[in-house]
Protein backbone atom coordinates (compact mmCIF):
# COMPACT_ATOMS: atom_id res chain seq x y z
CA UNK A 1 0.00 0.00 0.00
CA UNK A 2 0.90 3.63 -0.36
CA UNK A 3 0.75 5.24 3.08
CA UNK A 4 1.08 8.94 3.90
CA UNK A 5 1.80 9.72 7.54
CA UNK A 6 0.94 13.24 8.71
CA UNK A 7 2.54 14.71 11.82
CA UNK A 8 3.00 18.37 12.72
CA UNK A 9 6.55 17.62 13.94
CA UNK A 10 9.18 15.13 12.85
CA UNK A 11 12.89 14.77 13.67
CA UNK A 12 15.01 16.83 14.18
CA UNK A 13 12.10 18.14 16.28
CA UNK A 14 11.84 15.26 18.70
CA UNK A 15 9.48 13.99 21.37
CA UNK A 16 7.57 10.81 22.11
CA UNK A 17 4.98 11.41 19.41
CA UNK A 18 7.55 12.32 16.77
CA UNK A 19 9.65 9.28 17.61
CA UNK A 20 6.57 7.07 17.33
CA UNK A 21 5.74 8.40 13.86
CA UNK A 22 9.31 7.85 12.74
CA UNK A 23 9.35 4.30 14.15
CA UNK A 24 5.98 3.56 12.55
CA UNK A 25 7.12 4.79 9.14
CA UNK A 26 10.28 2.69 9.27
CA UNK A 27 8.35 -0.42 10.37
CA UNK A 28 5.75 -0.03 7.61
CA UNK A 29 8.46 0.49 4.98
CA UNK A 30 10.25 -2.61 6.24
CA UNK A 31 7.05 -4.56 5.57
CA UNK A 32 7.11 -3.47 1.95
CA UNK A 33 4.75 -0.50 1.98
CA UNK A 34 5.52 2.77 0.19
CA UNK A 35 5.68 5.27 3.07
CA UNK A 36 5.97 9.04 3.02
CA UNK A 37 5.61 11.67 5.74
CA UNK A 38 4.07 15.13 5.57
CA UNK A 39 5.18 17.43 8.38
CA UNK A 40 5.58 21.13 9.14
CA UNK A 41 8.53 23.06 7.77
CA UNK A 42 11.55 23.32 10.07
CA UNK A 43 14.06 26.16 9.53
CA UNK A 44 17.18 23.97 9.43
CA UNK A 45 15.75 21.05 7.46
CA UNK A 46 15.33 20.49 3.71
CA UNK A 47 11.88 20.58 2.14
CA UNK A 48 12.27 16.97 1.01
CA UNK A 49 14.63 14.27 2.25
CA UNK A 50 14.91 10.52 2.67
CA UNK A 51 14.89 9.14 6.20
CA UNK A 52 15.91 5.57 5.46
CA UNK A 53 13.22 4.25 3.12
CA UNK A 54 10.73 6.97 4.10
CA UNK A 55 10.45 10.18 2.08
CA UNK A 56 9.83 13.22 4.28
CA UNK A 57 8.04 16.29 2.88
CA UNK A 58 8.04 19.51 4.91
CA UNK A 59 5.02 21.73 4.38
CA UNK A 60 4.31 25.40 4.99
CA UNK A 61 1.33 26.78 6.86
CA UNK A 62 -0.12 30.27 7.06
CA UNK A 63 -0.21 30.30 10.86
CA UNK A 64 3.31 28.91 10.98
CA UNK A 65 4.54 32.22 9.54
CA UNK A 66 3.00 34.18 12.42
CA UNK A 67 5.79 33.84 14.95
CA UNK A 68 3.91 35.78 17.63
CA UNK A 69 1.39 32.95 17.95
CA UNK A 70 3.99 30.40 19.02
CA UNK A 71 5.82 30.31 22.35
CA UNK A 72 8.52 27.98 20.99
CA UNK A 73 9.95 28.94 17.56
CA UNK A 74 11.19 25.35 17.12
CA UNK A 75 7.67 23.94 17.55
CA UNK A 76 5.15 25.92 15.53
CA UNK A 77 2.04 23.82 15.92
CA UNK A 78 -0.55 23.03 13.28
CA UNK A 79 -3.89 24.68 14.17
CA UNK A 80 -6.98 22.62 15.06
CA UNK A 81 -8.76 23.91 11.95
CA UNK A 82 -7.87 23.95 8.23
CA UNK A 83 -4.85 26.19 7.60
CA UNK A 84 -5.20 27.67 4.06
CA UNK A 85 -1.59 27.28 2.96
CA UNK A 86 -1.21 23.90 4.62
CA UNK A 87 -4.35 22.63 2.86
CA UNK A 88 -2.85 23.63 -0.50
CA UNK A 89 0.49 22.00 0.30
CA UNK A 90 -1.30 18.83 1.40
CA UNK A 91 -3.32 18.84 -1.81
CA UNK A 92 -0.11 18.95 -3.86
CA UNK A 93 1.45 16.25 -1.68
CA UNK A 94 -1.54 13.93 -2.07
CA UNK A 95 -1.44 14.39 -5.85
CA UNK A 96 2.27 13.52 -5.81
CA UNK A 97 2.18 10.54 -3.42
CA UNK A 98 -1.28 9.14 -4.34
CA UNK A 99 -1.79 7.47 -0.94
CA UNK A 100 -4.22 4.64 -0.31
CA UNK A 101 -4.23 5.55 3.38
CA UNK A 102 -3.56 8.83 5.13
CA UNK A 103 -2.61 8.22 8.77
CA UNK A 104 -2.65 11.50 10.68
CA UNK A 105 -1.35 12.28 14.15
CA UNK A 106 -2.38 15.38 16.11
CA UNK A 107 -4.11 18.50 14.79
CA UNK A 108 -2.55 18.43 11.34
CA UNK A 109 -5.46 16.13 10.43
CA UNK A 110 -7.76 19.18 10.41
CA UNK A 111 -6.03 20.56 7.30
CA UNK A 112 -6.59 17.27 5.48
CA UNK A 113 -10.33 17.09 6.21
CA UNK A 114 -11.33 19.34 3.25
CA UNK A 115 -9.31 17.07 0.93
CA UNK A 116 -10.49 13.73 2.22
CA UNK A 117 -13.37 12.98 -0.15
CA UNK A 118 -11.62 14.02 -3.36
CA UNK A 119 -8.37 12.31 -2.37
CA UNK A 120 -9.97 8.88 -2.42
CA UNK A 121 -7.76 7.84 0.51
CA UNK A 122 -8.96 6.26 3.71
CA UNK A 123 -8.26 8.46 6.74
CA UNK A 124 -6.94 7.06 10.02
CA UNK A 125 -6.29 9.41 12.95
CA UNK A 126 -4.21 8.37 15.96
CA UNK A 127 -5.01 10.23 19.17
CA UNK A 128 -1.97 10.48 21.44
CA UNK A 129 -3.78 12.84 23.82
CA UNK A 130 -7.20 14.41 24.43
CA UNK A 131 -7.08 16.90 21.56
CA UNK A 132 -10.38 15.74 20.06
CA UNK A 133 -12.25 17.32 22.99
CA UNK A 134 -9.71 19.55 24.77
CA UNK A 135 -8.17 22.73 23.36
CA UNK A 136 -5.20 22.25 25.73
CA UNK A 137 -4.98 18.54 24.82
CA UNK A 138 -4.38 17.44 28.42
CA UNK A 139 -7.95 17.13 29.82
CA UNK A 140 -6.92 18.87 33.04
CA UNK A 141 -9.41 21.55 34.07
CA UNK A 142 -7.55 24.74 35.01
CA UNK A 143 -4.43 22.61 35.20
CA UNK A 144 -5.34 21.20 38.62
CA UNK A 145 -7.78 18.28 38.27
CA UNK A 146 -9.20 15.85 35.74
CA UNK A 147 -11.87 17.42 33.53
CA UNK A 148 -15.39 15.99 33.64
CA UNK A 149 -15.99 16.65 29.95
CA UNK A 150 -16.21 19.54 27.49
CA UNK A 151 -18.63 22.43 28.04
CA UNK A 152 -18.35 25.95 26.67
CA UNK A 153 -18.62 27.60 30.10
CA UNK A 154 -15.69 25.48 31.32
CA UNK A 155 -13.52 25.24 28.23
CA UNK A 156 -13.17 28.92 27.34
CA UNK A 157 -11.93 30.13 30.77
CA UNK A 158 -9.71 27.07 31.10
CA UNK A 159 -8.14 27.57 27.67
CA UNK A 160 -7.83 31.32 28.27
CA UNK A 161 -5.62 30.65 31.27
CA UNK A 162 -3.30 28.71 29.00
CA UNK A 163 -3.43 30.63 25.69
CA UNK A 164 -4.90 34.04 26.49
CA UNK A 165 -8.50 35.00 25.71
CA UNK A 166 -8.35 35.55 21.93
CA UNK A 167 -6.17 32.57 21.08
CA UNK A 168 -8.25 30.42 23.45
CA UNK A 169 -11.50 31.32 21.69
CA UNK A 170 -10.10 30.61 18.22
CA UNK A 171 -8.49 27.35 19.35
CA UNK A 172 -11.56 26.11 21.25
CA UNK A 173 -14.13 26.87 18.56
CA UNK A 174 -11.80 25.68 15.79
CA UNK A 175 -11.17 22.43 17.62
CA UNK A 176 -14.86 21.83 18.24
CA UNK A 177 -15.64 22.37 14.55
CA UNK A 178 -12.89 20.04 13.34
CA UNK A 179 -13.82 17.43 15.93
CA UNK A 180 -17.45 17.49 14.79
CA UNK A 181 -16.36 16.99 11.17
CA UNK A 182 -13.74 14.37 12.04
CA UNK A 183 -16.26 12.11 13.78
CA UNK A 184 -18.16 11.99 10.49
CA UNK A 185 -15.26 11.87 8.03
CA UNK A 186 -12.48 9.84 9.68
CA UNK A 187 -12.63 6.17 8.71
CA UNK A 188 -11.02 4.93 11.92
CA UNK A 189 -9.56 6.41 15.07
CA UNK A 190 -6.70 4.83 16.97
CA UNK A 191 -6.35 5.70 20.65
CA UNK A 192 -3.08 5.00 22.44
CA UNK A 193 -4.90 3.96 25.61
CA UNK A 194 -8.38 3.13 26.87
CA UNK A 195 -8.36 6.39 28.85
CA UNK A 196 -7.64 8.36 25.67
CA UNK A 197 -10.48 6.56 23.89
CA UNK A 198 -12.94 7.12 26.73
CA UNK A 199 -12.20 10.78 27.47
CA UNK A 200 -12.18 11.68 23.75
CA UNK A 201 -15.71 10.29 23.52
CA UNK A 202 -14.85 7.44 21.15
CA UNK A 203 -16.55 4.82 23.32
CA UNK A 204 -19.90 6.60 22.93
CA UNK A 205 -19.46 7.55 19.27
CA UNK A 206 -20.25 5.80 16.01
CA UNK A 207 -16.86 6.18 14.34
CA UNK A 208 -14.90 2.89 14.46
CA UNK A 209 -11.89 2.98 16.74
CA UNK A 210 -9.23 0.70 18.17
CA UNK A 211 -6.92 1.00 21.14
CA UNK A 212 -3.33 0.37 20.01
CA UNK A 213 -0.55 1.32 22.40
CA UNK A 214 2.64 2.87 21.08
CA UNK A 215 5.28 0.27 20.34
CA UNK A 216 9.00 0.18 21.08
CA UNK A 217 11.29 -1.06 18.26
CA UNK A 218 13.20 -4.28 18.88
CA UNK A 219 16.49 -2.43 18.36
CA UNK A 220 15.76 0.34 20.86
CA UNK A 221 18.83 -0.68 22.88
CA UNK A 222 21.21 -0.39 19.92
CA UNK A 223 23.34 2.73 20.26
CA UNK A 224 22.96 5.27 17.49
CA UNK A 225 24.95 8.23 16.12
CA UNK A 226 24.19 10.27 19.25
CA UNK A 227 26.50 8.01 21.28
CA UNK A 228 28.93 10.86 22.24
CA UNK A 229 26.14 12.26 24.44
CA UNK A 230 26.43 9.16 26.61
CA UNK A 231 29.78 10.42 27.91
CA UNK A 232 27.93 13.17 29.76
CA UNK A 233 25.97 10.66 31.85
CA UNK A 234 27.13 9.44 35.28
CA UNK A 235 29.35 6.39 35.13
CA UNK A 236 27.52 4.44 37.84
CA UNK A 237 23.84 3.77 38.31
CA UNK A 238 21.41 6.69 38.12
CA UNK A 239 17.71 7.51 37.97
CA UNK A 240 16.56 8.75 34.55
CA UNK A 241 13.65 11.01 33.57
CA UNK A 242 13.02 11.79 29.89
CA UNK A 243 10.30 14.19 28.75
CA UNK A 244 9.07 17.75 29.06
CA UNK A 245 10.01 18.96 32.54
CA UNK A 246 6.51 20.04 33.54
CA UNK A 247 4.13 19.44 36.41
CA UNK A 248 1.78 17.47 34.15
CA UNK A 249 4.57 14.95 33.54
CA UNK A 250 5.12 14.52 37.28
CA UNK A 251 8.38 16.45 37.58
CA UNK A 252 7.33 18.12 40.86
CA UNK A 253 6.43 14.81 42.50
CA UNK A 254 9.65 13.23 41.24
CA UNK A 255 11.86 15.99 42.65
CA UNK A 256 10.05 15.97 45.98
CA UNK A 257 10.45 12.21 46.29
CA UNK A 258 14.09 12.37 45.22
CA UNK A 259 14.90 15.04 47.81
CA UNK A 260 13.63 12.70 50.53
CA UNK A 261 15.86 9.78 49.51
CA UNK A 262 18.92 8.88 51.55
CA UNK A 263 22.17 8.08 49.69
CA UNK A 264 20.32 8.46 46.41
CA UNK A 265 22.07 7.84 43.08
CA UNK A 266 22.26 10.80 40.67
CA UNK A 267 19.01 11.89 39.03
CA UNK A 268 19.33 12.73 35.32
CA UNK A 269 16.64 14.85 33.65
CA UNK A 270 16.57 15.02 29.85
CA UNK A 271 13.90 17.18 28.22
CA UNK A 272 12.54 20.59 27.35
CA UNK A 273 12.16 23.36 29.87
CA UNK A 274 8.67 24.85 29.82
CA UNK A 275 6.81 27.58 31.70
CA UNK A 276 6.32 25.57 34.89
CA UNK A 277 9.71 23.84 34.95
CA UNK A 278 11.11 24.18 38.49
CA UNK A 279 13.66 26.97 38.83
CA UNK A 280 15.82 25.02 41.29
CA UNK A 281 16.70 21.36 41.69
CA UNK A 282 17.90 19.25 44.65
CA UNK A 283 21.61 18.41 44.92
CA UNK A 284 22.94 15.66 42.65
CA UNK A 285 20.41 16.37 39.88
CA UNK A 286 21.84 16.75 36.38
CA UNK A 287 19.72 18.53 33.79
CA UNK A 288 20.13 18.19 30.02
CA UNK A 289 17.75 20.43 28.09
CA UNK A 290 18.77 19.04 24.70
CA UNK A 291 20.08 15.62 23.74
Amino acid sequence: MRILLLSQFYPPVIGGEERHVRNLGAALAQRGHHVSVGTMMHPRSPETELDGAVRVHRLRGTLQRLSGLHTDPERRHAPPFPDPELVLDLKRLVAQERPDIVHAHNWIYASFLPLKVLSGARLVVTLHDYSLVCAKKNFMHLGTHLCGGPALAKCLPCAAGHYGALKAAVTTFGNWGSSFAARRVVDRFIAVSHAVARHNGLTQGRTPYEVITNFVPDDVGVLGPEDPCLRELPGDGFILFVGDMMRLKGIDALLQAYANLERAPPLVLIGRRVADTPAAFPPNVRVFSTW
